[in-house]
């Protein structure tokens, strides 16, 4: 487990990036947090990383929205809504695991269907400066985390 510790949005979205240097197609990412952890300024400076920034928008409504890269597809889950993991399978959100790089916010919600291998990141905020996170970082089956 690694502890990062993050004084602003800035912070945040540039350890994003440094893990988008090193994901490669197949990585599953999960973001676990509060409302306003920061879960989407991470994935924003993951996008970041392969200029995709101004593709970003927040798939609340939609489950889960699609970016493209020369070499892979990277998909950005919001699985906030679903009531249940029956729902995920309904949209065929395991068929994303294997075809890109899939980043999922609120991913406790569906831990039970991730594939062996993944990054789990846990947003916490510090009770006395608001604008500190503690992103807890921890790798699951055969996920390694390059140093950050």
């Amino acid at each position: 487990m690694t502890k990062f510790i993050s004084h602003s949005e800035e912070e945040t979205k540039k350890l994003a990036q440094k893990i988008a240097s090193n994901s490669k197609k197949g990585d599953i990412i999960v973001l676990c947090g509060e409302l306003g952890s920061g879960k989407t300024k991470f994935t924003e400076g993951f996008l970041e990383y392969f200029n995709l920034q101004d593709e970003l928008s927040s798939p609340t409504f939609t489950i889960v929205n699609e970016y493209d890269t020369p070499d892979f597809p990277i998909y950005h889950f919001d699985v906030y809504r679903l009531e249940d993991t029956d729902e995920f399978y309904a949209i065929g959100g395991d068929e994303y695991f294997q075809a890109g790089i899939c980043i999922i916010e609120w991913g406790e919600k569906i831990e039970e269907l991730l594939p062996e291998s993944y990054l789990k990141i846990s947003f916490s905020r510090d009770f006395e400066d608001s604008d500190i996170r503690i992103l807890t970082m921890e790798c699951f089956g055969e996920y390694k985390l390059k140093e950050v």
